[in-house]
């Protein structure tokens, strides 16, 4: 997590990890022990690829009111904490999924953060909506 100048000291952005693009290139590479190898391999890796950029470019900057996702420094979307409905983190074991509904639409991000500085945020924000495991 790196916090956002003094003049908003609720803010905070937080780090990329490069887990789950790595995982899917890896799992691409796989496909290279296959009969079917060059194919699966280009696609597979090459969807890894484009998240690893991904992971460079996009960062999380969570806010009093908001979660905002930017990219290279420019915002492309805000998510008022006041229209969320639920949360979950889906396969927090492998690199996996952030799901998170609003009063308009669900959203399925990948991860491609650090996932307990993600889940610290979420919980500190909107613990109330956290979607809990079915025992």
């Amino acid at each position: 997590m790196i916090p956002e100048n003094s003049l908003d000291k609720d803010s905070v952005i937080l780090s990329a990890s490069y887990r789950l693009p790595i995982f899917i290139i890896l799992i691409g590479l796989l496909f290279l022990i296959t009969p079917f190898h060059p194919w699966p391999t280009i696609i597979i890796s090459s969807f890894g690829c484009f998240l690893l950029l991904q992971s460079f470019t996009l960062k999380l900057k969570f806010t009093k009111d908001d979660l905002i996702v930017m990219q290279l420094g420019n915002e492309l979307r805000r998510f008022p904490f006041k229209n969320w409905i639920a949360w979950r983190i889906i396969l927090p074991q492998l690199p996996g999924f952030l799901y998170f509904r609003e009063e308009a639409s669900p959203h399925l991000l990948p991860i491609l953060f650090e996932i307990n500085s993600l889940k610290e945020q979420l919980r500190l924000r909107v613990k109330d909506l956290e979607i809990e495991k079915a025992v």
